[in-house]
């Protein structure tokens, strides 16, 4: 038999299985999108396009392996895909700083990572800035206790609006790609008093239904308790505290935090099952009625409503296409939970919002969900004994728990650079107090509400969350409850995706081969090097691998970027001892000399002046502009490379290089400073 033969025969064998890899080809040519340096020309995409619908109509001919063709027919329309995508979201983006009056209507109210309220406007209005140059959306961080108007209420204030910025190391997670699909176009700050301009009307009803509710809990219920069942059932995590979050991503619980899958299906199960019960007790309804149906439609109805008080975000929306499709097979009497029903959810996702594909949430949420279904699927067809019928439920809990654990735990580590321990033992003993005490209570609740007790919902719901809360802040407490990772290569979760997906897609047992990509992509992993110097876009911070981590020239402010860079190293030290590393210093400033040049560090102007007596090996960083001889790097000037990472030996990259020249990018042409840097670092010295 030949090559050709036996690879026909192969594939000829799963044919019945192939619907699965429909999202991940077209996800493979998302991912291929993004992953471009520059935009594809109009016509390059014209011509993939018309390539697909080609390839696509050859596929459907009835001849041996012309299913084959569906490949290079869903990867070009992945590319198409994303293209259509980047067009439809555009929107003006701020090109300098703004200060003056802000006006725009709430559309939400969220915390930001330093626990400062935010509010996001839409409709906004810009002193002196044209309507057309106008952003869609600003986002604003309250400073000090400011009282909040309601969602739907149009507002003004005196703010700082700066354009979102780009990532804080080259190849590092591009918040200007993620403000863009959000048409965020200004992000910044207020000191001022947020006033009211017009009340709500009828506009975001649903939005001022959720801020009550969420301010109506937090009232009802003391403490955290409040917070948490706001962020549960309203999507408002504002109550939350930061130190709270903490100790939920130090246990592996922040996922019962953020309206995902799990809350959705519990909800949805909930309702389902309890009206199934509810209706086969009565034997004339059970009779006549198609209960299971009636209980499926309802519940989607349910999932419908959750997704809409929830506040409709991505995570809730990809969770509620999975209810939806797992219900819709329900209702169409066939197998709910299936590699194809979970197929069916990623690609309705990666239709609505290609850009998904690149977020933890979605990665995480299908990988969890497609490693539960295989490995129930092959627990079924193996008929594997979980033990006597009590012990099944609990078995059940550990398999799920510790397969879900499993599948996500790479790509969480690849993304947050942290690997909690405990996590299962926390998933344990949350997961069913969530699942059989908190949503139960809190339909109770809802469904007391008319009679005005839903006081007894709300106090059963309290005592689960407390102790959930109590779980996260005693293990996040334990002795080495987290180890640090430092971030991976830009190849490693291409790998680690391509293994898994081969892993569980594929039937039979070439399926293990899925394995080697996995290894390749931890083997690449274990080899990742750090840039040996990092210098911000802003010119505040610059950090320097040491023998002991990365030292710090700022012990103070820019404490986002330090954070991420700590991060990203596998870190766990605060900005603060790290700047303790820090050892070479001269008239008061932070100086680093290298073989081929003396990096300073002269934050503000007083310190730039007291760098002014330099050399031509000398490269200044500064948050200021100045008149100087030096090769002077200010944020002006990285505005056209963006972030910069060096080796020891002064080999540069660029944020600019990584991210490449895309629609949200907005980089600054290349002008003499940076020239003259490249000809520094090339050794042909800085004139």
């Amino acid at each position: 038999m030949g090559l050709g033969t036996a690879a026909s025969n192969v594939l000829q064998g799963q044919r019945g299985n192939l619907f699965p890899w429909v999202p991940v080809f077209l996800g493979a040519g998302i991912g291929t999108y993004f992953s471009l340096k520059t935009e594809p020309a109009a016509a390059a995409i014209a011509g993939l396009a018309a390539a697909a619908l080609l390839l696509g109509a050859c596929a459907l001919m009835r001849r041996p392996m012309a299913f084959l063709f569906w490949v290079p027919a869903l990867l070009a329309a992945g590319i198409c895909l994303a293209f259509a995508r980047i067009d439809l979201v555009a929107a003006p983006v701020l090109d300098f700083r703004y200060f003056g009056p802000v006006e725009g209507r709430i559309v939400a109210i969220d915390r930001s990572p330093t626990d400062a309220l935010r509010l996001t406007l839409d409709q906004v209005r810009l002193d002196r800035v044209a309507p057309a140059d106008t952003p869609a959306k600003v986002r604003i961080s309250l400073k000090g206790s400011i009282d909040i108007q309601q969602p739907g209420s149009r507002v003004m204030t005196t703010a700082h609006l700066l354009p979102p910025q780009g990532p804080v190391e080259p190849g590092g997670f591009d918040f200007r790609r993620h403000a863009w699909f959000k048409q965020l176009g200004g992000l910044g700050y207020t000191r001022v008093p947020v006033l009211l301009a017009e009340a709500p009307g009828s506009g975001k009803p649903v939005e001022r239904l959720r801020r009550s509710l969420a301010r109506y809990l937090q009232q009802a219920l003391p403490g955290e308790a409040g917070g948490f069942a706001a962020a549960v059932t309203a999507g408002d995590r504002s109550g939350v505290e930061e130190e709270t979050l903490t100790a939920l991503r130090q246990s592996n619980l922040a996922h019962l935090l953020a309206i995902s899958g799990l809350h959705m299906g519990l909800l949805t199960g909930f309702v389902f099952a309890t009206l199934r019960t509810l209706m086969c007790l009565v034997p004339w309804i059970a009779l006549r009625w198609p209960v299971k149906k009636l209980a499926a439609g309802t519940a989607l109805a349910a999932g419908a409503g959750y997704l809409l008080l929830s506040g409709g975000n991505v995570a809730t929306e990809r969770a509620f296409v999975m209810v939806a499709v797992m219900f819709g097979a329900v209702l169409l009497n066939r197998r709910a939970i299936t590699l194809r029903a979970v197929a069916v959810a990623a690609l309705i996702v990666l239709l609505r919002r290609p850009e998904s594909l690149l977020s933890p949430g979605f990665q995480m949420s299908f990988a969890a969900t497609a490693a539960l279904v295989a490995v129930f699927a092959v627990l079924r067809d193996g008929k594997v004994p979980l033990g006597p019928r009590w012990l099944r439920p609990v078995a059940a809990l550990v398999i799920s728990s510790a397969v879900a654990g499993g599948a996500t735990a790479p790509f969480a580590a690849a993304h947050f650079n942290s690997i909690p321990h405990y996590g299962l033992l926390a998933n344990l003993l949350s997961v069913p107090v969530m699942g059989t005490v908190v949503i139960p209570a809190a339909v109770l609740a809802l469904a007391l509400a008319p009679l005005g007790l839903e006081w007894v919902g709300l106090t059963v719901m309290q005592w689960g969350m407390e102790w959930i809360l109590w779980v996260a802040r005693t293990v996040s407490g334990f002795d080495g409850s987290v180890s640090h990772v430092a971030a991976p290569g830009p190849w490693v979760l291409p790998l680690l995706a391509a293994g898994f997906v081969f892993a569980v897609v594929w039937q039979g047992r070439l399926r293990m081969a899925g394995l080697l990509p996995c290894a390749a992509a931890f083997g690449i992993w274990s080899m990742a090097e750090r840039p040996h110097i990092l210098i911000a876009d802003s010119g505040g911070l610059i950090g320097v691998m040491g023998p002991e981590g990365r030292a710090l020239t700022r012990a103070k402010a820019q404490g986002f970027t330090a954070g991420i860079w700590l991060e990203n190293d596998g870190d766990p030290e605060i900005q603060p001892a790290a700047a303790a590393r820090w050892a070479g210093g001269q008239d008061g400033l932070a100086v680093w000399n290298g073989t081929k040049f003396r990096l300073v560090h002269a934050p503000g102007k007083r310190k730039l002046s007291a760098a002014s007596n330099c050399n031509s090996e000398d490269i200044i960083v500064s948050t200021v502009a100045g008149e100087s001889d030096c090769l002077l790097l200010t944020p002006e000037v990285m505005r056209q490379t963006g972030s910069i990472a060096m080796t020891r030996s002064g080999e540069m990259l660029t944020a600019r290089e990584a991210a490449g020249d895309r629609p949200w990018t907005g980089w600054q042409p290349e002008g003499q400073e940076i020239r003259r840097l490249r000809r520094l670092l090339s050794g042909g010295g800085s004139q």
